[in-house]
């Protein structure tokens, strides 16, 4: 992170003891918590952001984890979707999301399905290649078309005051558009669509990334995970962040600061007055102070927020992925000749992802067992940014690959950490392999002092070194853009507290780094004038 992301001084906290007022407190300083400060400063308001860590952005952030190698990866977060470009440019970040050509590639045996994006008759005939014909590239085009419909009505209505559900609906307006993502467990329709289980798994990732849940099930927690995921900016496309995620933050953070919020690191909130406005918290040296507020804004998971302020905290969340960050000294040999390795890496690469692998691998992990062959899918951020790799490395062929795990609970790796770490990355890696063509070991990188360049995360990980409960992603289940009772508020950042707003991934709507909910907690602020 930027070097001016740095703690204040003792003199300047020593003011925080006479508990003086400010419009708003964020407390939590990720990239929602950033955009909000951002908008309310810019409108007038004194804002000040309290952010645990000793730098700002969250898990939205770009590392150089490996000693002595010069890339930059983006360690937590790592691709955007949902952040509006009306935020982008209302904030006027610097920033630069870059496309990729090529959707995904999904090996099938010695072949595979390539989504490029750029030519439709070689998507086609990879299709073709897999599943014998073309019924269910009819199929993809239709369900995407569907998909692309429900983009285009639902993205408008993120940034808006939150819709009722038959508000929702009519927006969307066509019926079966709504039944497929609303109404039916999209495990059925994806079933009852195609034909092939390598098509049916490759629809169906998206419904899983970051959820552990059946396709199939009632609850319809697939379909809402599947939902965030296709409907980004109207298009639901995938985008690279130029120079990491790093890049996103300090955009936001250097907007914030030009507009004069007060931005402080390494402040733990210990607890939250919400009828007062009362934030207290602690500096990195344990010396604890108080600020009020007109507002609080609580960039928090929702457990956290409940702790804050004393009250239970329901439904732990779980959170269900093994994230791998990688440094290649080559990307590997695919074992279907027709692909090269910057297409099959260049956009989303699946790993035993077929819709029976995927049913295999949840039962197995519902049952408390490490999945044996655990699906993922594996991104080359260094295809799409070469500016994340120093020269050298960018000479000399390296590049970055993370891996997604999916189907990995935290309950997996409660009772032993370590062990379950280790026996859940060596089964990932042996997947890797089962459908490449030389081991993904043999094109690590090593570091100066030999080691390989990987590192591992489980949801125990996440939980420990970032204060993520449950290691969930999306901080809880993922809820549908639209109010589910009369408690949600105007904008679904509202509380039973009229002083305090939800202000990240735990609102009515988002997930990811959106800022969605930043944008939203600040206009309820500034509309309550």
């Amino acid at each position: 992170m930027p070097a001016h992301d740095t703690v204040p001084s003792h003199d300047t906290l020593r003011a925080y003891d006479t508990v003086p007022a400010y419009d708003v407190v964020v407390a939590g300083g990720g990239h929602n918590g950033l955009v909000a400060a951002a908008y309310l400063a810019r409108a007038g308001r004194r804002v000040l952001v309290l952010e645990r860590l000793p730098h700002l952005g969250g898990l939205a952030v770009s590392a150089r984890p490996f000693p002595g190698v010069d890339a930059r990866v983006s360690r937590y977060s790592y691709l955007v979707s949902l952040l509006p470009t009306k935020i982008v440019r209302d904030l006027g970040l610097p920033v630069e999301l870059r496309r990729r050509r090529f959707a995904s590639y999904t090996p099938s045996g010695d072949t595979g399905v390539l989504v490029d994006g750029a030519d439709g008759a070689r998507t086609a005939a990879s299709f073709a290649s897999v599943t014998g014909d073309d019924r269910d590239f009819t199929a993809w085009r239709r369900f995407y078309g569907l998909a692309g419909h429900v983009a285009q009505r639902v993205a408008p209505t993120l940034l808006e005051p939150l819709p009722d559900r038959a508000a929702l609906r009519t927006a969307v307006g066509d019926d079966e558009a709504w039944r497929t993502f609303f109404e039916r467990p999209i495990g059925a329709s994806v079933d009852e669509r195609f034909r092939h289980d390598t098509v049916r798994g490759i629809v169906l990732t998206d419904a899983l990334i970051g959820t552990f849940a059946d396709p199939a099930d009632g609850s319809l927690l697939a379909n809402r995970c599947l939902l965030y995921h296709v409907i980004g900016n109207g298009t639901g496309d995938w985008n690279v962040p130029v120079g990491g995620m790093g890049a996103v933050t300090a955009a936001l953070a250097d907007a914030a600061r030009a507009a004069g919020a007060d931005l402080r690191t390494g402040m733990e909130v210990l607890a939250i007055d919400p009828s007062s406005g009362e934030v207290a918290f602690r500096d990195e040296d344990g010396a604890e102070h108080a600020v009020t507020a007109h507002r609080v804004l609580a960039a928090l998971p929702p457990a956290v927020l409940s702790r804050l302020l004393g009250e239970p905290s329901h439904d732990p969340p779980e959170g269900s992925q093994l994230k791998v960050n990688m440094v290649l000294a080559r990307l590997p040999r695919l074992r279907d000749p027709s692909v090269r390795p910057e297409e099959a890496f260049g956009g989303t690469f699946h790993i035993n992802e077929g819709r029976d692998r995927l049913s295999a691998a949840y039962a197995q992990a519902a049952a408390g067992t490490i999945p044996d062959v655990p699906p993922a899918e594996v991104y080359c951020h260094s295809l799409t940014d070469p500016s994340i790799l120093g020269p050298d490395l960018r000479r000399s062929g390296a590049h970055t690959l993370t891996l997604f795990g999916l189907h990995m609970p935290a309950r997996l790796f409660r009772s032993d950490p370590a062990r379950a770490r280790d026996e859940a990355l060596r089964a990932t890696l042996a997947s890797f392999d089962s459908v490449l063509a030389e081991p993904i070991e043999d094109c690590l990188l090593r570091a100066p002092d030999g080691t390989p360049c990987l590192e591992v995360k489980t949801p125990v990980d996440l939980e420990r070194d970032a204060g993520l409960p449950g290691g969930h992603i999306f901080h809880r289940d993922l809820a549908w853009p639209y109010a589910e009772d009369e408690a949600a508020g105007r904008w679904g950042v509202e509380t039973a507290h009229p002083r305090l707003l939800l202000c990240g991934a735990g609102a009515r709507r988002g997930g990811g780094v959106s800022g969605i909910p930043g944008h939203n907690a600040a206009r309820a602020v500034l509309e309550g004038r």
